[in-house]
């Protein structure tokens, strides 16, 4: 088919491009889809303890690896109990988060009959496994055939740039080290893949410039996202009173489409003004 699989929203900031992504994840995941969410890309480059795989030449980041296992699983439990594993070469173990490595092991086996539930679990309850089986789980994701799979990332962006990681190189300098030198990052960043992935670009997260070309994406996936629509207005308020932002008896057509005429169908100004309305 000739549908684009893979998109990225852009567009100027404030224009709805993360709450856009925000529901099309719940969308998806109503409909019973599994859905691999990064509400927020940048937590992947920032913070936590690092330290370079000397097997892989890349940097790991255990603890951040842990916290995307849990949030994963939050959403997606049942459905991944019900998933086999389909690759079972060991999973490499790396340093724990600040334990160093493991004695005498170097990698953890996932038995025949494993769910993805397993998989996880495994990253979950030992930290040396952690970000072996965030790298596993991406391979395991575009496997999968039961159900529909979504990838969507949110600041995108972030992962196109520096981190805040640096590394000692003399005594007295410091190089940064780039998203694409992160062993997670590496694994979900790229687009070249037959995958339904959307990222969308965040403009609040500080993110340089980025040029127009980005490696890993394919040259037609930036959609530049436009002002909302009437009827993508309404959407939105309803998405919004369901999340309980706007109060239910405040909603009525006059209400919303004063909101978007004032607003001009920016956005973050209709969720502000949605309160004062």
């Amino acid at each position: 088919s000739d549908t684009k699989r893979q998109i990225i929203l852009d567009g100027p900031r404030s224009c709805g491009k993360s709450i856009a992504l925000a529901m099309l994840v719940h969308w998806a995941r109503t409909e019973g889809w599994l859905v691999f969410y990064v509400p927020q890309g940048k937590d992947w480059t920032h913070g936590g303890f690092f330290y370079r795989n000397t097997y892989s030449d890349l940097f790991d980041t255990p603890v951040l690896a842990g916290k995307v296992l849990q949030d994963f699983l939050k959403y997606n439990e049942t459905r991944l109990q019900q998933l086999p594993c389909q690759i079972f070469e060991p999973i490499p173990l790396g340093e724990g988060t600040g334990v160093g490595m493991m004695k005498g092991a170097d990698t953890v086996e996932m038995p025949e009959g494993s769910t993805l539930y397993d998989l996880i679990q495994t990253g979950i309850t030992h930290s040396h496994a952690a970000v072996g089986v965030v790298v596993r789980l991406r391979k395991e994701l575009s496997l999968v055939k039961d159900v529909p799979v979504l990838f969507a990332i949110d600041q995108y962006n972030s992962w196109f740039t520096f981190t805040e990681y640096q590394e000692p190189v003399t005594v007295r300098s410091c190089r940064s080290i780039h998203a694409k030198e992160l062993t997670t990052v590496n694994a979900y960043r790229s687009m070249l893949h037959n995958d339904m992935m959307v990222g969308a670009f965040s403009h609040s997260t500080a993110v340089g410039k980025l040029r127009q070309e980005l490696p890993d994406v394919p040259s037609d996936a930036r959609l530049i996202f436009p002002r909302y629509t009437v009827d993508e207005a309404e959407t939105v308020c309803h998405y919004y009173m369901r999340q309980k932002i706007i109060r239910r008896e405040s909603f009525s057509e006059e209400k919303w489409k004063k909101i978007y005429y004032l607003s001009n169908g920016n956005g973050s100004e209709m969720r502000w003004l949605a309160a004062f309305i």
